[in-house]
């Protein structure tokens, strides 16, 4: 099957609209993403995170840096804190476009 342009067919959130912050760390380096679906971040920027891809896709999660939201590599993250320990697995519908 090809997904176009999702990276993955799961996720994991902690609600079902994906809508509640999973937890928050903070960027251990800059990083900026290859397109417009990456969130861009220095090192020390609190990163909050709303959901994570699984299946082929495991090392990118999505969350907001200020008013910006977007994908990452979720080995730039330090976890600093868990808002929720519920953790439901969830077909991705589309992913982020770019506008």
């Amino acid at each position: 099957t090809d997904l176009g342009r999702r990276f993955t067919d799961r996720k994991r959130c902690a609600d079902p609209e994906c809508s509640m912050l999973m937890c928050r760390g903070k960027a251990m380096q800059d990083f900026k993403g290859p397109d417009c679906r990456f969130v861009n971040f220095k090192k020390g920027e609190a990163v909050y995170v709303y959901y994570k891809l699984i299946g082929k896709s495991t090392e990118l999660w999505a969350g907001s840096v200020g008013s910006d939201f977007g994908y990452f590599p979720k080995d730039l993250l330090e976890i600093n804190h868990n808002y929720s320990n519920e953790e439901l697995e969830l077909p991705t519908d589309v992913s982020l476009n770019c506008y």
